[in-house]
């Protein structure tokens, strides 16, 4: 009787892990959505009042409210893109993502990372691997 109560135990403890990672995969998917068109509401919906997001490239690191502010600029770059997005590992509560930025003259390969908490985005970072997104 014991073995099949922690069996079960364990089977829940693994089944929750990996609903969780689904949740994560989920909002990854509607931040790159967002992203796309720069939609401003759902990106402060996605992340947490508390964020930090670091731009390794530029030695930025910001909160949210001054991201939110830089996404008129980013508009401006978004417009024609396209950003495809694959989840390469999850551990540790980060999940990091390959993504190809698509502009209509050029391409980047960035490899990204997330931590996510009750349905927000705590953490991200974000650090170009590639000047073409051959490698995807």
């Amino acid at each position: 009787m014991l073995c099949r109560s922690v069996a079960f135990a364990l089977a829940t403890l693994l089944l929750s892990a990996i609903s969780a990672r689904a949740d994560d995969s989920a909002i990854i998917g509607r931040w790159y959505s967002a992203l796309l068109v720069a939609d401003r509401t759902e990106l402060s919906d996605l992340l947490a009042d508390d964020v930090r997001i670091k731009l390794d490239d530029l030695g930025v690191v910001q909160n949210k409210q001054e991201f939110i502010a830089s996404i008129d600029d980013w508009q401006g770059a978004v417009a024609g893109a396209a950003i495809r997005h694959r989840i390469d590992k999850t551990e540790g509560g980060v999940t990091t993502v390959i993504a190809c930025y698509d502009f209509p003259n050029n391409d980047m390969l960035m490899q990204e990372t997330f931590a996510v908490t009750n349905n927000r985005i705590t953490a991200s970072s974000q650090a170009a691997i590639a000047e073409n997104c051959d490698g995807y």
